[in-house]
């Protein structure tokens, strides 16, 4: 039987607070660099090395998040009851849903209209919690969540094969479920919504986060712990370039022999996202819990900052998302654009006060990404403060 954990665990929220971060440079670059709305940044015909790494870095954000989304959640099962933490884990997860097409949409877009409301990230986490928090209600035992785990994420890709028959059509239903790149749907009159993270491998990826958190428990010692994510990360890792090697299975793209040595790397690294491949979800969730290890051990001035934006993660991504539209808006206009410009859009291309093809070369990108994280941190601690302060308001623990 566990023991009760009623300390945070610090190392979480470092490495949470490290991948917001990362998270805001590819922001910026969505929206500053001059490439970012016109091409692929992994596009290994077009891009070069730091263009490169800066999109590919940022890979870590999402599954690192979900993943220690679903840790944090059995670290609450520790001091609520089965019933008290799927209520939460369930309204939370719906109060996500909502933010994302109302509060979030607005950011990204700044369309009063709402004419493009976004599946992303907010709303894979959101709907991952519904899923999670109903298990949790219905006192669905942790092996058999740790099993459904497992299978989505190992074998979610078996269904690519079925969409690469010929007469394959998919649907709002389908890429909703798994296949969702960015595609828009109508809803009704001119609001369109844009699919771009279907939920069910993420949601597996949560549950299996939601199993690691055993071991953060008090039943193991730091050292203990740091053996246990040292040989996952170690064997998943191994396991992630075995199978890439072999180009059998876990992503749809094979990598393949390239100009030079570089160029041959970045082809074995470049698995998909959209939707998270298992060689995406392994490459990722490897480093990470490696990561995890040597945070256990690790405590200076610069993991106190990424800790203030781990503890303030979802409050923090709101706030980033604002900061870094308006930037860019008002870079819009430096460069001489009329405010009918900006509210001119191609297509499906959602975002106002934003231009595809205009921008800034990566050393703007880089910046902005630091002026942003500048203006974020005082904000930020003061809302950690706040809410360290003030834990009798319910409403903290959603934001």
């Amino acid at each position: 039987m566990t023991q009760i954990q009623t300390k945070r665990i610090e190392s979480i929220d470092m490495l949470r607070g490290i991948v917001m971060v990362l998270m805001a440079l590819d922001h910026v670059r969505d929206y500053f660099h001059i490439g970012a709305n016109t091409g692929d940044p992994l596009d290994l015909q077009t891009t070069y090395p730091l263009l490169f790494f800066t999109r590919w870095i940022t890979h870590f954000c999402a599954p690192v998040f979900i993943f220690l989304s679903g840790t944090s959640i059995f670290l609450q099962s520790q001091r609520k009851t089965p019933k008290e933490l799927g209520m939460f884990v369930l309204k939370r997860g719906l109060w996500l849903i909502v933010a994302e097409w109302t509060i979030i949409a607005f950011g990204w877009t700044f369309n009063p209209a709402f004419a493009f409301i976004p599946f992303q990230v907010i709303w894979a986490i959101g709907i991952s919690m519904v899923v999670l928090g109903s298990f949790l209600l219905m006192r669905i035992p942790y092996i058999v969540i740790l099993g459904l785990g497992i299978v989505i994420v190992f074998g979610h890709n078996l269904l690519g094969r079925v969409e690469q028959a010929p007469d394959f059509q998919t649907n709002f239903w389908w890429d909703i479920l798994h296949h969702g790149t960015f595609k828009p749907y109508t809803i009704i009159g001119n609001h369109n919504a844009i699919l771009v993270y279907p939920f069910v491998p993420w949601t597996g990826l949560m549950m299996l986060g939601y199993c690691m958190g055993i071991f953060f428990t008090s039943t193991y010692s730091i050292a203990q712990r740091s053996r246990v994510l040292l040989g996952l990360g170690v064997g998943l890792l191994l396991f992630f370039v075995g199978l890439r090697y072999s180009n059998v299975y876990g992503d749809p793209s094979n990598w393949s022999s390239q100009r030079d040595n570089l160029y041959t790397f970045f082809s074995f690294m470049s698995v998909q996202k959209y939707p998270p491949s298992l060689l995406y979800m392994c490459a990722t969730i490897s480093i990470a819990l490696l990561a995890l290890a040597w945070l256990e051990r690790l405590n200076n001035s610069f993991l106190k900052v990424m800790t203030v934006f781990g503890r303030t993660a979802f409050f923090y991504y709101i706030l980033h998302i604002y900061i870094i539209h308006l930037l860019a808006t008002i870079a819009f206009f430096a460069r001489g654009h009329s405010f009918a410009d900006g509210l001119q859009t191609e297509g499906h291309f959602p975002f106002l006060f934003v231009a595809p093809g205009e921008g800034y070369q990566l050393g703007v990108v880089y910046a902005v990404w630091i002026v942003v994280l500048v203006m974020l941190y005082p904000i930020c601690k003061w809302y950690d403060s706040y809410k360290q302060n003030h834990k009798e308001k319910w409403w903290l623990s959603y934001v």
